[in-house]
């Protein structure tokens, strides 16, 4: 079993900055998934950006060029670096681990971005 713990969300204005961090219980390989997705409210839960290892990124077209996806395996830590923020970014953003060896899952307990215009 492996525990997520995300940091670093909170109240930023329009065009602000902010780093989350997302740091694993267990060890970290380098063909694990690592993702972050958010949830707005009365919205699906959706993709923001993912590091499928390899220095192989995806982004959301909404989230391209503002966000960075990065990992530090010897950390055990994702990160997600928000730049450029809009308020539409507003959302609770989760952490999410895909290990490649099982394909299991795991979730962070989600950290809560606002975004004020």
């Amino acid at each position: 079993q492996v525990q997520l713990v995300e940091s670093g969300g909170g109240l930023v204005q329009a065009g602000g900055s902010l780093r989350l961090s997302c740091v694993a219980s267990g060890s970290i390989f380098s063909l694990d998934v690592l993702a972050w997705y958010r949830q707005a409210p009365g919205k699906q839960r959706e993709l923001v950006a993912a590091d499928v290892g390899g220095g192989i990124t995806n982004y959301a077209d909404s989230v391209k060029g503002r966000f960075t996806i990065s990992r530090d395996n010897a950390k055990n830590t994702v990160y997600l670096q928000m730049n450029s923020l809009k308020p539409e970014d507003t959302a609770v953003y989760y952490c999410n681990l895909r290990r490649w060896s099982s394909g299991l899952r795991y979730w962070g307990q989600g950290t809560q971005v606002t975004v004020s215009s």
